[in-house]
């Protein structure tokens, strides 16, 4: 490591994001289900040498289980910064300090979620690393489908069952001596009950399919070798791998065809219908215009998978560096 200080990890997600959008309107392929435990000193710990035999396919993920940490991405980061490899799994059995979006936190009871981050160190151009929100989102709603549950994506990355947020999604950049590198951080509810939902507008795999849930290390294993088995074929598929993510995440976007309201910065917003990503302006691209004609002469806001939207252009921001 050089003498200067570590620099701070930037949340991808705002360098894609330059406006928050808000809706207004059988297991398959997991080895064993688990009953809901609403008592969390029942919880049982994750199970290392099951997970460890479940992410075996997979050798390009290394795994590090910790048993409490604050936050996965705030290791992860640390992990990045002294050295760590492409790959490296960090998982916290209970994390109490998770982070999301816009600096929120949440915390679940102990046994009751799935926590990681994957580290990852993208050799992609940088106008492609804004993408790597949206990819994350879409493969974690695949793998929680080809669990047996009907999962979609909300804009930008928020994954959904019945309409309801399963599982939060924070994707940071973190600068290092070797270059910088992607911090994935993807928490999921499993085991909460309804009673122990922060929100209304929450829900967990427990509450969605109470006689089928599956253990959390059959979730864990399945997310995070979707995620790098995604990740991999994205960074590997060329100039038509974003093209092909755009159609399938459009397919899985919950947020489309609905009416939505979208907060700009400076407090100010806009409503109308989403109705398709842009694929035209890469994300990362700033069009700064403040109003403007949508294609065909119609007004409207084009952003990727923001879609057609009353008003005006979204201000998409410049990438942040730390």
């Amino acid at each position: 490591m050089s003498g200067r200080s570590p620099a701070r990890s930037v949340p991808v997600a705002s360098v894609l994001v330059g406006s928050a959008v808000t809706c207004l309107a059988s297991l398959t392929s997991c080895d064993r289900v688990v009953a809901v435990i609403g008592d969390p000193d029942l919880r049982p710990p994750l199970d290392e040498s099951r997970l460890t035999a479940l992410l075996g396919p997979t050798p390009d993920l290394t795994l590090e289980l910790l048993a409490e940490a604050p936050s996965t991405n705030q290791v992860a980061a640390e992990r990045a910064r002294s050295g760590a490899a492409d790959g490296l799994l960090v998982v916290a059995d209970h994390q109490v300090a998770g982070r999301g979006r816009l600096d929120r936190t949440w915390q679940t009871p102990p046994g009751s979620a799935v926590t990681f981050s994957l580290l990852l160190r993208p050799d992609v151009p940088p106008a492609s690393w804004p993408w790597l929100p949206l990819l994350t989102g879409h493969t974690v709603a695949k793998a929680l489908t080809a669990l047996g549950f009907d999962a979609r994506v909300k804009w930008p990355n928020d994954v959904l069952l019945d309409g309801r947020k399963v599982a939060g999604i924070l994707v940071e950049r973190v600068e290092t001596d070797s270059g910088p590198a992607a911090v994935v951080g993807i928490g999921i509810n499993v085991g909460l009950t309804a009673e122990e939902l922060p929100v209304a507008t929450a829900t967990s795999l427990a509450v969605a399919r109470p006689d089928a849930v599956p253990a959390r290390e059959d979730v864990l294993a399945a997310v995070a070798e979707a995620v790098r088995e995604g990740y991999d074929a994205w960074r590997a598929g060329g100039p038509d791998a974003s093209a092909r993510l755009r159609s399938s995440y459009a397919d899985h976007c919950a947020t489309l065809g609905q009416e939505v309201r979208v907060d700009l910065p400076g407090g100010t917003s806009v409503t109308g219908r989403a109705i398709d990503i842009d694929p035209r302006r890469p994300p990362g691209r700033r069009d700064r215009r403040g109003s403007g004609e949508g294609r065909g002469g119609r007004r409207g806001a084009r952003a990727p998978c923001a879609g057609l939207i009353g008003g005006m252009i979204l201000p998409w921001p410049s990438p942040r560096s730390s």
